[in-house]
């Protein structure tokens, strides 16, 4: 039952129930999503008790590199990379393994812990996956970095493959929510989405799975997924906020405000306390100079670009985390 004094919430003592392990419900967090602007802070600071529970001051960095670039089949209307995109974009087919190997090397020198190789298109053949496969290998034999992978869909015995290579963790975003998935993508279904985050994680891969917000759901969507996020134990949970991107079918589209976007993040904390939530794409456009209050619910970024757009420059994410005094969770070699 939601704390209340009067008409408002009394977010830290809500907070401090989670932190005892109550969970909350969906109306509960529905008033998140809906707390009058001039509570922000006070939500924000709930939402900090929870994450300092959990993973204290610290913030995990992930690099992506982008390993195959466009030519995909399929028709999410918010990708660069789908086929109905006039994005003007790299095209290009798989990097080298050695490109791979640096983008590795790389991802330690930005103090990433998490180096994620993303691939376009709608699964990976056979060659592909032991393309990666060879090249995840050399990463974890010389170094400690985490290494997730991105690929698409995944079969059990291509999930297997990388597990037993040494991936920790497999990315696969439910994007938005069941009843609106069929007016951005069409090529393939939710439930398509949600079977490859069930046989990344019955290989034994870290299921990471989130969300594209700002594409048209309403409020209670937003709380659903984060629901369902639940419900399928993701134990990373990247939170993306639409950067609508010219040439795609969602240009133009902006629905969400810094504001908005920081109650997303509290809500997804609430509601996945223990869980890693991270900053993800359309952090810099849609955050804007709110950017540093996004760590006080979650405690993950991406560091560097994303997979066709720029990102912010590492030193000013490594000034950022320091002037919260906050600390980066580094990898170790």
């Amino acid at each position: 039952m939601t704390i209340i004094k009067g008409n408002a919430v009394d977010w830290l003592s809500l907070a401090e129930r989670v932190t005892q392990g109550y969970e909350v419900g969906k109306e509960e967090a529905q008033r998140i999503m809906r707390a009058p602007n001039d509570e922000l802070l006070q939500v924000m600071q709930a939402a900090f008790h929870i994450r300092k529970t959990y993973f204290g001051t610290k913030v995990k960095l992930n690099m992506i590199v982008n390993a195959k670039s466009g030519l995909c089949p399929e028709d999410c209307g918010y990708c660069s990379q789908s086929i109905r995109s006039e994005a003007p974009i790299d095209k290009y087919a798989w990097l080298t393994k050695d490109k791979i190997l640096e983008g590795a090397r790389e991802s330690i020198r930005r103090k990433a812990g998490t180096y994620c190789i993303v691939a376009s298109g709608r699964r990976p053949t056979h060659r592909e996956i032991a393309h990666v496969v060879e090249a995840v290998k050399e990463i974890r034999a010389t170094t400690d970095l985490k290494v997730c992978c991105c690929l698409g869909f995944l079969s059990e015995e291509h999930a297997r493959q990388l597990a037993e290579a040494g991936v920790h963790r497999y990315n696969h975003n439910l994007n938005t929510s069941k009843d609106n998935y069929g007016r951005i993508t069409t090529t393939h279904t939710y439930d398509d989405r949600v079977e490859t985050v069930k046989e990344a994680a019955a290989s034994g891969m870290s299921p990471c799975s989130g969300a594209i917000f700002g594409m048209g759901e309403t409020e209670e969507e937003q709380v659903e997924i984060a629901f369902e996020l639940k419900r399928l134990g993701a134990d990373s949970i990247p939170c993306n906020f639409l950067n609508p991107i010219d040439g795609t079918p969602l240009e133009g589209r902006r629905e969400l405000t810094p504001v908005k976007a920081l109650k997303i993040l509290a809500m997804m904390r609430f509601v996945n306390p223990d869980k890693e939530i991270r900053i993800a794409g359309g952090r810099e456009v849609n955050l804007r100079s709110l950017q540093p209050l996004g760590l006080y619910a979650a405690n993950s970024i991406f560091i560097g670009d994303y997979l066709t757009t720029a990102g912010q420059d590492q030193h000013a994410d490594w000034q950022m985390i320091e002037d919260l005094g906050f600390e980066i969770e580094e990898c170790a070699l």
